[in-house]
């Protein structure tokens, strides 16, 4: 009986970290911030080591290294630490993570979702990578909210919730696709999908596209797959960073019909 259960219990966490796995490689796009690079891409060896640098007239931020290196990453983090780093923005020191992490988002992340990330991240190769301290010209807030209780997952079978969670919380989609409202954060209540938000960076400037379907409606839901899936619109022309085409190539067709479900029912915008 006692190895049945401790191969369950090994099982288990197996299944924990292959959820991670999937979510953290997909829809959350995690490496996207957190993986340095070069000119030819991610850095060989320095997956989701930090450094990647966010220069805003209000804040020079740099993506800290989620990998398991006790001096430089989150080794000596517990588990517990790591998911309330994600969903309620604050370290285990007590100092509160700022922008462009889209904490607001991840408050949101299920209980399941959240361990499983952490579990995956917390296997991962430790990589030594001192990254700079972020400066902030605003001031953070002194909390997020309310410490996240108990998060449910989506009920099986409802789509449209699915996509809604896919967007919100697992994908911040709707952070980077929302145009921004009088404080200069994106209005997700009165300006969600409509896109507009720029990204400056070594591609060039790029504006986030509207989501809603004022513009989308002229797409099949064919043609959404393949252009969150692999950047290349239907006439040939290709998407810039920061999209994280590379990684959503890998979200499951399920999750894809459920995201795009979802953006077909936003409002008209």
């Amino acid at each position: 009986m006692l190895l049945l259960a401790a191969s369950a219990t090994r099982s288990h966490a197996q299944g924990q970290i292959e959820r991670g796995r999937y979510l953290v490689q997909s829809i959350s796009a995690c490496g996207n911030c957190h993986t340095p690079r070069g000119l030819n891409g991610p850095l060989k060896g320095k997956a989701f080591a930090g450094g990647a640098e966010f220069a805003e007239p209000a804040f020079k931020a740099y993506a800290p290294n989620i990998t398991p290196d006790p001096q430089t990453g989150i080794g000596r983090w517990t588990t517990a630490q790591v998911i309330t780093a994600i969903r309620e923005g604050k370290r285990p020191d007590g100092t509160i993570i700022g922008p462009p992490m889209p904490i607001a988002r991840y408050r949101g992340i299920s209980d399941r979702d959240a361990v499983a990330i952490a579990a995956y991240l917390r296997s991962l190769p430790a990589v030594a990578n001192k990254v700079p301290k972020s400066e902030y010209k605003i001031p953070l807030p002194l909390n997020y909210g309310p410490p996240v209780g108990h998060v449910a997952d989506v009920a099986p079978g409802n789509k449209i919730a699915q996509g809604h969670y896919l967007a919100g919380p697992l994908g911040h989609c709707i952070e980077c696709h929302s145009a921004p409202g009088p404080n200069g954060a994106p209005d997700v209540e009165n300006n969600l999908g409509t896109g507009g938000i720029r990204f400056d960076g070594p591609w060039g400037s790029s504006v986030s596209s509207n989501l809603t379907p004022s513009n989308l409606a002229r797409f099949s839901d064919m043609e959404l797959r393949k252009i969150i899936t692999t950047g290349v619109r239907p006439d040939g022309s290709l998407l810039k960073p920061p999209m994280a085409t590379n990684s959503y190539a890998r979200m499951s067709n399920g999750d894809l019909d459920a995201l795009i479900a979802y953006l077909r029912q936003l409002p008209r915008k």
